[in-house]
């Protein structure tokens, strides 16, 4: 294993940023201190993933989050659904992203590639509100299921909109 320079990419980044422009001309593609960045369309996320996966030796799905551009001036939509993929062989990173607005917050499900995709796309579905089509179980993760609202939202009031006056209070005593 051969390590680059933060400040220069090594030559297995330059080659997946050339694969990744070459596979999918519609994808936008930059390096930045050796990361590699994808900005995909959804349609092809999918597809996207499960080459990185196949022939680019992406094995590892390291997280799922989501950025909510609400209030960012020059951002056109408002969520960017984030991918963080590893390929444990070199240690090379990639991050796929994915551009979404309201009303259509719905992208596919990578469950089907990572197993280890479900309970990431469960907390962004608790928390932002980003439906996965074919999710096998998506359902809330961290907040209670009768919990309407998607925390995590930057038009999400900081002091709540009083959901926590509507739920029993639990105590220690199990009463």
């Amino acid at each position: 294993m051969t390590e680059s320079s933060p400040a220069q990419p090594g030559s297995t980044q330059l080659a997946t940023l050339s694969a990744v422009a070459s596979q999918f001309p519609n994808a936008t593609t930059s390096e930045f201190r050796g990361n590699v960045r994808v900005v995909m369309p959804r349609a092809q996320l999918r597809e996207a993933a499960e080459w990185l996966r196949d022939e680019r030796g992406f094995d590892q799905l390291i997280d799922i989050t989501c950025v909510d551009y609400l209030h960012y001036r020059e951002a056109n939509e408002r969520f960017g659904l984030v991918y963080l993929l590893a390929r444990t062989e070199t240690a090379e990173r990639i991050t796929l992203r994915v551009m979404l607005d309201e009303p259509d917050l719905t992208v596919d499900s990578l469950v089907p590639l990572w197993e280890g995709a479900n309970w990431l796309e469960r907390e962004v579905w608790d928390m932002f509100g980003i439906t996965f089509a074919g999710h096998p179980d998506l359902r809330r993760i961290l907040l209670p299921e009768e919990f309407t609202a998607h925390p995590l939202r930057k038009d999400y009031p900081l002091q709540g909109r009083g959901e926590r006056h509507n739920f029993p209070v639990l105590t220690r005593g199990g009463g």
